[in-house]
C-alpha cells in the first residue's frame, strides 16, 4: 500500500470514528434512528476524503443499512419480549415490505448517486419538518387502513427506507401514528420493520456494488466493512452517553436544533446535486 493509499485509509478511519461517536450520542440524546444521522455524516466524510461522487451516496446508504442490522435485531427482540410488536401488522406488511426493499435495491442499482442523494435530501426535509412540529404528525384516519392500501404503505416504507439507508423507524413510526396505530405499538413494530428492511437491503447493496470502480479499501460492494467495524460498536457504546445527557437536559429544543441541522444537511446534499 503506497503512502497516498495509507493516508487515505487513516483519514477514512478518523472520519468513521467521528461518525460513530456523533451518531451514537445523538441517537441516545434525541431518540433518532441511526441511519438518519449516519448517512448524511458519512456522505460528508466521504466528500472530504474525495471519494468518487459516483459511488459516494451508494456507499453511505449501503454501509448505514449494514450498521443497522445488529442494532435492529437487538431492538426488535427487546420490543417483542415487551409485547409492543404488533405481530399481526408485521405479518400483513411483511411481504409488501420485502417487495419494497427489493424495489429500492433495484432502483438504487440503476440510478445515479445524484438521484439517490436527492431522494434522501427531500425525505430528510420532511423528517426535519415533522421533528420541528409540536406533538406528533397530524392524524389522517381513525381506523388503520387494510387491504391494498396497507400493502402500498408497506411497499413505500420498504423502498424509500432502503434508498435512504434507514431502518424504517424514521418513516414507519410517524406514518403508523398518523394512520391511527397506538404510538407504543408503532415504535415496537418499527423496530421489527428495521430488521425486515436492513437485512435484505444490506445484501442488495453488496450485490448492487459488486465490481464497482472507485470504491475505497475494504469495501464489500457498496458496504464499507471498515465503516461497519468502526461505527457499529461506537454507536452502541456512545448511545448511553446521550441518554445520560438527555436526563439532565430539556431535549425539546435539542430536537428542534437537530431538525434544523438535518434540514441544513438536506439542503447541502440537494445543492451538491444541482451544482454537480
Amino acid at each position: 500500500m503506497g503512502e497516498m493509499a495509507l493516508g487515505g485509509v487513516i483519514g477514512l478511519i478518523l472520519g468513521l470514528l467521528a461518525t460513530g461517536v456523533f451518531a451514537g450520542v445523538l441517537a441516545g440524546l434525541l431518540g433518532v434512528g441511526g441511519g438518519i444521522v449516519v448517512v448524511p455524516v458519512l456522505f460528508q466524510v466521504f466528500a472530504l476524503l474525495d471519494i468518487d461522487p459516483a459511488v459516494r451516496m451508494h456507499l453511505a446508504v449501503g454501509t448505514s443499512l449494514a450498521i443497522i442490522v445488529p442494532t435492529s435485531l437487538r431492538s426488535a427482540r427487546a420490543h417483542y419480549r415487551a409485547g409492543t410488536v404488533d405481530t399481526g401488522l408485521l405479518r400483513d406488511l411483511g411481504v409488501s415490505l420485502v417487495v419494497g426493499v427489493l424495489l429500492g435495491v433495484v432502483l438504487s442499482a440503476v440510478v445515479s448517486g445524484a438521484v439517490l442523494t436527492a431522494v434522501f435530501g427531500v425525505m430528510a426535509m420532511l423528517v426535519a419538518a415533522n421533528m420541528a412540529r409540536r406533538g406528533g404528525p397530524p392524524r389522517v384516519t381513525v381506523e388503520p387502513p387494510r387491504g391494498a392500501v396497507r400493502h402500498g404503505i408497506g411497499a413505500f416504507i420498504g423502498s424509500v427506507s432502503t434508498m435512504m439507508g434507514i431502518g424504517g423507524g424514521t418513516l414507519s413510526v410517524p406514518i403508523l401514528d398518523a394512520l391511527g396505530y397506538p404510538i407504543r405499538r408503532s415504535i415496537g413494530t418499527a423496530a421489527a420493520i428495521g430488521t425486515v428492511i436492513s437485512v435484505p437491503g444490506t445484501v442488495g447493496f453488496v450485490w448492487a456494488g459488486w465490481g464497482a470502480e472507485a470504491l475505497p479499501p475494504l469495501s464489500f460492494g457498496y458496504v464499507s466493512l471498515l465503516g461497519v467495524a468502526v461505527i457499529a460498536p461506537l454507536t452502541v457504546a456512545c448511545a448511553p452517553i446521550g441518554v445520560k445527557l438527555a436526563m439532565r437536559m430539556d431535549t425539546t429544543h435539542l430536537k428542534r436544533a437537530f431538525a434544523i441541522f438535518l434540514f441544513a444537511t438536506a439542503v447541502t446534499m440537494l445543492y451538491s446535486v444541482v451544482s454537480g
